[in-house]
């Protein structure tokens, strides 16, 4: 059995808590120094990690969405970049799993992409629409067999470190806002001129810059689908599952730290229970909720895949919609309580028990698809529909 064999027939679980062990070395200085997560991606290439929701026939383990969800979970317990990165890595790897069927070309890449463990990044976010992925203004154009493109894309997270990248534009220039496709771009096809520099509060690592994106590359390369298509059966569900399953790791490894912290404090007074032991206790029942609430979706959605229908349906949506504002609520909740519990150990960076980048990271979970975008669309939605109030629903 070969190496690349042997790690693949371990658990997914025991691979990632060994990348999540190289990424947890890192995770402060990659914080401090706004930098790239590279030792954390080295890990779980290591591990072969990348390719693992691609199907076998095409080099990959066909591992679930709700097995990637653990991994990210894992990851995010370790270094929220890291787990970022690999969460957005595993969204493109959804779309071209599911939604490239067919297409030689695309299912090639994929064995690529399994074979030298690949990192692919999105863009999506363009200067005059914000983060609202389902328009463009970009529009490609393609000329007999070969497709041209120029975006000015306010963000491409990791984009100077991807092998390759997944562009949206309008599907031709006389297209609407809302008519567009999605086009795999490899690294020697475009090249990227930075507008803007990524220094922000927190998840400082994912190195979102924005470019000005120019590419040329065969047409085959454009996804076969509608990414109308793509966006509302696969995109946006996955990412809000796999987005909050590595909240919820950083939820859970900043209620790790309070609860060594109250151990700590109560072998420094036996027999009595410590100040921070009850909001412990409401702390870990919050993020009882948050895992629930990403479980649920997840169950949801593979029940669901397959099935045209019932992804389209507006009861999906809005319970996808809300496992996103539900969760990048709560953690926060969890993590201030946890920093209340800690007091200045927790407030100080450098002690075991610092919570600093957590809360900061934690952050950015509100606004990676602004809430209020997504509120907007709920509300839109249940003014034209009734939403399904039974338990089982």
């Amino acid at each position: 059995m070969t190496a690349a064999a042997k790690i693949t027939a371990l658990g997914l679980a025991e691979r990632a808590k060994r990348a999540a062990k190289a990424a947890t070395e890192f995770a402060d200085r990659v914080d401090v120094e706004g930098r790239f997560p590279a030792e954390g991606m080295e890990a779980l290439k290591s591990e072969r990690l990348m390719g693992i929701m691609i199907r076998p026939e095409f080099g990959g383990e066909g591992a679930s969405l709700t097995e990637v969800a653990d991994v990210c979970a894992i990851l995010g317990q370790a270094c929220a970049a890291t787990a970022m990165t690999y969460a957005m890595h595993q969204i493109q790897i959804a779309s071209l799993a599911d939604y490239a069927v067919g297409s030689a070309w695309h299912e090639a890449f994929q064995r690529r992409i399994c074979a030298e463990q690949l990192l692919i990044a999105s863009a999506t976010s363009e200067a005059g629409i914000g983060g609202n992925l389902r328009n463009s203004l970009c529009a490609i154009e393609v000329d007999g067999d070969t497709a041209r493109l120029t975006k000015d894309a306010t963000v491409i997270s990791y984009g100077a470190n991807a092998d390759a990248i997944m562009v949206t534009s309008r599907r031709h220039p006389d297209a609407a806002h809302s008519d567009q496709v999605a086009t795999i771009f490899l690294k020697d096809q475009y090249t990227l001129e930075q507008t803007s520099k990524w220094d922000t509060l927190g998840m400082r690592g994912t190195c979102s810059d924005g470019y000005i994106f120019k590419a040329e590359a065969p047409a085959e390369q454009i996804l076969p689908r509608p990414f109308a298509e793509i966006a509302a059966q696969s995109m946006l569900a996955v990412s809000h599952l796999l987005w909050g399953s590595l909240w919820y790791g950083i939820a859970a490894d900043a209620v790790a730290r309070a609860q060594s912290f109250v151990k700590a404090a109560a072998r420094k007074s036996p027999g009595q229970v410590p100040p921070g032991a009850l909001r412990l206790a409401e702390a870990s029942s919050l993020l009882q909720l948050v895992k629930a609430n990403v479980v649920a979706g997840l169950k949801q959605f593979e029940g669901c895949k397959g099935d045209s229908d019932a992804l389209n349906a507006m009861s999906f949506s809005v319970a996808m919609n809300n496992i996103k504002i539900g969760t990048s609520q709560t953690i926060l909740e969890i993590i201030n309580h946890c920093m209340l519990i800690c007091g200045i150990a927790g407030y100080k960076n450098g002690t075991p028990f610092s919570l600093g980048r957590h809360l900061r990271d934690a952050h950015s979970a509100q606004l990676m698809i602004s809430n209020d975008r997504i509120l907007g669309n709920t509300s839109t939605m249940l003014l034209v529909n009734k939403q399904d109030t039974s338990l089982l629903g």
